[in-house]
């Protein structure tokens, strides 16, 4: 669909139940109405894809959409993101594509060249390699053009390393991205190096996610053909020998003597060490028989790695007081995924998180917590902790609430397929023995062991994160975040109900300060809207005039976007005097982080009353959940108007 035609779904969407005059929509966007009833058939086209969705017209009542609850919000989210339309996409492939080359290239390559590869025009191409430039540049690397020469790339060997491996960053379909850099690559090598890492993980008792195996097995084939073009890598001596000391050194040597062998290739001892930083930095997994901790030979860091494991859980017990120091499941959860996690920060090893915008959004309170004390740890032990590990930490600690609220009554024995690591599938695990009181969860395992798992096992059922092939038992493919429509399906398949959430009296009406509120508000940037509202907090006495500040601070941290275009800004608590909420709704959104926000709430609430704050955040995500009684609050006229709404 183009643009115009998502605009007239959006106004249909938040029309539900209220045909709507042909007339009255070409009015709207500004089209003769014979264009709209063209665009009809498209957006007729683009609703089949979708279970419940119908596009209904009535001669004499209008036009108007039928569709579940839940796709609906899906839609409207899709709708609101920035970057949807498939010119983009092919657009941000292509420059991938032309970032790839540039990168594994020896010689540079014309502008002319390129253009003819991919038929377009040297001004295209300009404007691609001014988005390489940008992005190369993020990564320690320069994009270097010649005049009758040509472009090529300039910087370390590693540095290009990591570029590659962040490659799909370029590409709108982050999955799309990833596919391509698998099919550089033949099968019967990938094959290979699977089932060589296979055995490496059985030979020394290791259990990388499903995940984390995908990625090594990238580097490696990459590491081989990289070695062949003559372009190794470097690195520090100090590195070099503190990593030559670790037992993972030893394994990645014999490991990668067998490659050799294979690959007709030889390894230097900078690429051995090299490999080795990617074994201490991939993501873990529960083995199927607990009690295995993580493996250090480094004091130092072990010592490191316990006290932040204990800091993290005596200050977040401090924050929301729930007490998470006796959760053994969470301690361990934390251990084995902090190990990893502090090495790949520790070497400058590519972080990557999927689902940090649903996690975002679906856990806001935990997250905003994780964010606040990282803020704390960063300085104590002077770190630097991503917000991408900070949403794994999220699922962690949400997962370790939802353990204090089950209450098992299980007939049903099922296994859990995850292959995004330990955290995601301990929370799914809770979550589905929480709403799902007829399962019994004896297991959750990588779909690499799944084969071995079911000669051993007797199972009802089977619950996935991933495709599963030439399975008799039943099965069924969800997300690890559980949402709306995937619980709805699930439920179908076991032929189970569960009672709904309670409902909650508002607390956003609470403290909504009337004199910080604005409707119909126009701003071109965040840390403008940011700046104005903390403004309008100060002069109330409500934080101290550096609270806008420390705002655009924490923004730039971690994006306070919780999806279907709402922001929750909000500072340092110790500045808040006294509670209050001040809110802009946009007149027309404004790009917010890779989203479209049209709603801005920005928070001054103490979280001394973890009550009550939990249940803003409750409130706020769910009007996320709500585009039609978004469209209303962004389109209120009044101040009485906009808090009836949220009522």
């Amino acid at each position: 669909m183009n643009e115009r035609q998502k605009e007239i779904l959006m106004i249909l969407l938040t029309e539900i139940g209220k045909p709507l005059f042909v007339q009255s929509i070409a009015e709207r966007i500004g089209y003769s109405e014979k264009t709209v009833r063209n665009d009809f058939k498209i957006i007729e086209t683009f609703l089949n894809g979708h279970l419940t969705a119908k596009l209904v017209r009535k001669p004499g009542l209008g036009v108007y959409i039928e569709i579940d609850e839940v796709e609906k919000t899906q839609l409207f989210k899709m709708l609101q993101e920035t970057s949807s339309m498939q010119k983009d996409v092919e657009e941000s492939f292509r420059v991938m594509q032309i970032a790839y080359q540039l990168l594994m290239s020896k010689a540079p390559v014309s502008a002319q060249e390129i253009a003819e590869k991919y038929y377009v025009n040297k001004s295209v191409i300009k404007k691609d390699l001014d988005t390489i430039e940008k992005w190369l540049d993020q990564k320690g690397l320069t994009l270097v053009s010649k005049q009758k020469v040509g472009v090529s790339v300039e910087g370390t060997e590693t540095n290009k390393r990591k570029a590659l491996a962040q490659l799909p960053e370029l590409n709108k379909d982050t999955a799309e991205g990833a596919d391509f850099i698998s099919k550089q690559f033949s099968s019967h090598e990938i094959t290979i190096i699977q089932g060589e890492l296979n055995d490496f993980q059985r030979q020394y008792s290791l259990f990388f996610t499903d995940e984390t195996t995908e990625r090594l097995v990238i580097h490696i084939l990459m590491m081989i053909r990289r070695t062949k073009l003559g372009q190794a890598i470097s690195l520090a001596k100090q590195e070099l020998e503190y990593l030559s000391e670790k037992q993972e050194f030893k394994w990645a040597s014999t490991f990668l003597k067998k490659l050799e062998i294979i690959f007709v290739v030889h390894f230097s001892e900078e690429e051995i060490a090299y490999f080795t930083l990617h074994l201490l930095g991939g993501r873990h997994r529960l083995p199927k028989h607990h009690g295995t901790s993580e493996k250090t030979d480094d004091l130092q860091g072990r010592d490191q790695h316990a006290a932040i494991i204990e800091d993290l859980l005596k200050q977040m017990t401090e924050l929301t007081k729930l007490d998470f120091t006796d959760d053994d499941s969470l301690r361990e959860g934390l251990s084995i995924h902090l190990y990893s996690a502090l090495n790949r920060i520790k070497f400058g090893l590519t972080v990557s998180n999927p689902m940090l915008n649903e996690i975002k959004r679906m856990y806001p309170y935990i997250f905003d917590s994780v964010i606040h004390v990282i803020e704390e740890l960063n300085n104590k032990f002077s770190i630097s902790i991503p917000e991408e590990e900070a949403a794994y930490l999220t699922i962690h600690f949400q997962a370790s609430i939802e353990r204090l609220r089950q209450n098992h009554r299980n007939k049903l024995n099922a296994i859990i397929v995850c292959h995004m690591g330990i955290g995601m599938s301990q929370l799914l695990n809770v979550k589905l023995e929480k709403k799902f009181q007829s399962l019994n969860i004896i297991d959750s395992i990588a779909k690499a062991d799944l084969r071995e798992y079911l000669d051993h096992h007797n199972l009802d059922l089977i619950i996935s994160t991933i495709d599963l092939v030439g399975l008799k038992i039943p099965h069924i493919v969800i997300s690890p975040l559980l949402e709306g429509a995937e619980e709805k399906r699930l439920k179908e398949f076991i032929a189970q109900q569960t009672a709904g959430a309670n409902q909650l009296n508002s607390a956003l009406v609470q403290y909504v300060e009337t004199s910080a509120l604005f409707l119909q508000y126009s701003s071109e940037h965040r840390f403008k809207i940011i700046e104005e509202l903390a403004n309008a907090l100060y002069d109330g006495g409500f934080v101290g005039k550096e609270y806008g500040y420390s705002a655009i601070l924490r923004e730039r941290m971690s994006a306070t976007t919780i999806g279907s275009g709402i922001a929750i800004p909000h500072g340092n608590p110790k500045l808040i005097k006294k509670p209050a909420i001040a809110v802009a709704a946009l007149k027309h959104p404004i790009e917010w982080s890779g989203e479209n926000v049209s709603l801005v709430f920005m928070l001054a609430v103490p979280n001394q009353d973890q009550q009550t704050t939990k249940q803003l955040f409750r409130e706020l995500s769910s009007i996320s959940e709500q585009p039609a009684l978004l469209k209303k609050l962004t389109d209120a006229r009044s101040i009485d108007q906009f808090l009836s709404l949220l009522k």
